[in-house]
C-alpha cells in the first residue's frame, strides 16, 4: 500500500509524518499493529513540505513523551491521514466482495428458496447500481437487500429478539439497534426494551458487539413467530 501522511493539531502547531497507509487505518481502527510496519519517517515535522522538524519541547508539550513510536502512534490514532483514491476504491471493492459473500450464504430466492450464486449476485448489484462505500456490511445490508428486490426475489431468514438494556448503556447501545429495531420502549427506571430485526448470518456479531459495550448486562430473548 502507498505512503501517506498522518496529521494531528494541538494547539496551534500541526504534527505530520510519512506512514504505511494501510497498516496506519488498521491501527487506528483498533488493530494489532507493529508500530514499525506504520512508521515510513525517522522525524516528526511541523511543516513537512518546509522541512521543518518539531522541537522537543514541542512534542513534550503536545504528548507528553519524546519517543518517536508512541508520538507516531498517538498521531495516527488522533489524528487524520491523507487518503488515496486507489485506497478508497480497494476498500469498497473488499466491502463489495463481503457484501456478495454475506448474500450467498445468507440469502435465498424467495420463490423457490434455492440459495443465489455469487455471479448471480454480482450481476443483479451491477444492474441495479445499489451504492456501496467503506462501512461495516450490518449497516449497508438492509439498503441493499431493499435495491436487489427491484431485480431478483431475494430474501433473508431473519430472527425476531427481545432485548433489554439496562440504563448506563442504552446511550452507547443505541446507535448499535438502529438497523435492526422495529419497536422501542423505555422503562420507568431508564433501561431500554427494543425489538429487532436481525438477519441469521449477522446474530452472532450482534451478539458479540452487543456483550462488549454491555458487559454482558443486557438481557436477549428469541421471540418465537406464530
Amino acid at each position: 500500500m502507498p505512503n501517506t501522511t498522518a496529521k494531528l493539531r494541538s494547539g496551534s502547531k500541526i504534527f505530520e509524518t510519512m506512514v504505511d497507509l494501510d497498516n496506519a487505518m488498521k491501527l487506528k481502527k483498533g488493530e494489532q499493529v507493529n508500530i514499525n510496519d506504520v512508521i515510513r519517517d525517522n522525524v516528526v515535522w511541523t511543516d513537512l513540505k518546509k522541512g521543518m522538524k518539531a522541537g522537543e519541547s514541542d512534542l513534550k508539550k503536545a504528548f507528553g513523551t519524546t519517543d518517536f513510536n508512541s508520538v507516531v502512534e498517538k498521531i495516527v490514532k488522533k489524528g487524520n491521514m491523507e487518503i488515496t483514491q486507489e485506497y478508497r476504491d480497494e476498500a469498497v471493492e473488499t466491502k463489495r466482495k463481503q457484501i456478495v459473500d454475506f448474500l450467498v450464504r445468507n440469502a435465498i430466492d424467495s420463490r423457490t428458496d434455492r440459495p443465489f450464486t455469487p455471479d448471480m449476485i454480482e450481476s443483479a448489484i451491477s444492474q441495479v447500481g445499489v451504492k456501496i462505500d467503506n462501512q461495516p456490511v450490518e449497516r449497508q445490508i438492509k439498503n441493499v437487500i431493499e435495491a436487489l428486490k427491484k431485480n431478483i426475489p431475494i430474501k433473508i431468514e431473519t430472527k425476531k429478539i427481545l432485548v433489554k438494556i439496562p440504563a448506563e448503556h442504552t446511550g452507547r447501545v443505541y446507535g448499535l439497534i438502529q438497523e435492526y429495531k422495529e419497536k422501542e420502549n423505555w422503562l420507568q427506571d431508564g433501561s431500554l426494551e427494543v425489538v429487532l430485526n436481525i438477519p441469521v448470518g449477522l446474530q452472532s456479531e450482534f451478539y458479540d458487539k452487543l456483550n462488549g459495550v454491555t458487559h454482558g448486562s443486557a438481557v436477549t430473548s428469541e421471540i418465537k413467530e406464530e
